[in-house]
């Protein structure tokens, strides 16, 4: 049994050693591109909203990603790209413009019904990231600028256009 165990551990290592080699690409993009269908540019929220928003949720929802020094260690910086790539492909704050106005609506209910619940942000980016927990206070920030955007949505738009029937 012990013979085994030492080839083995020497190939786990040398695995580990290899796949530092290989890492995905990183969520770092242009910014002045991103500006120009970012969710400000159609909807302007006050710096309240804006530093919430880039602490707990553009890690994972923007074209940016601020990554910690263990995002340079395989097969860590795998497993983190994939919760950004899906962070994206649920929700993007620099895409929000390029949405249809059905969608953008849906999102905002989304975004005030995930922070509510405490779905978002997740519990396991917050156990490291612990200035991105939110507390009452700051849900209720979120929450109600979500739905006050939805309020001049409802205001601005026929309803059709916000709600599928």
């Amino acid at each position: 049994m012990k013979k085994i165990i030492k080839p083995l551990l020497l190939i786990l290592l040398a695995l580990l050693i290899i796949i530092q080699f290989f890492h995905p690409a990183k969520n770092i993009h242009d910014q002045p591109t991103a500006v120009e269908k970012d969710i400000a540019t159609v909807y302007p929220y006050p710096d309240s909203v804006k530093q919430l928003l880039q602490s707990s949720c553009y890690d994972c929802h923007s074209n940016n990603t601020i990554y910690p020094w263990y995002s340079k260690l395989e097969p860590v910086d795998w497993w983190l790209n994939k919760h950004i790539t899906e962070g994206k492909k649920e929700l993007n704050f620099n895409e929000f413009a390029s949405y249809s106005l059905r969608k953008q609506y849906g999102k905002l209910k989304k975004i005030g019904d995930e922070v509510k619940s405490g779905g978002m942000p997740l519990s396991s980016y917050t156990l490291i990231h612990t200035y991105a927990k939110l507390d009452d206070k700051q849900k209720n920030i979120i929450i109600n600028w979500a739905n006050s955007v939805r309020d001049s949505m409802k205001n601005k738009y026929p309803a059709d256009s916000l709600i599928k029937k």
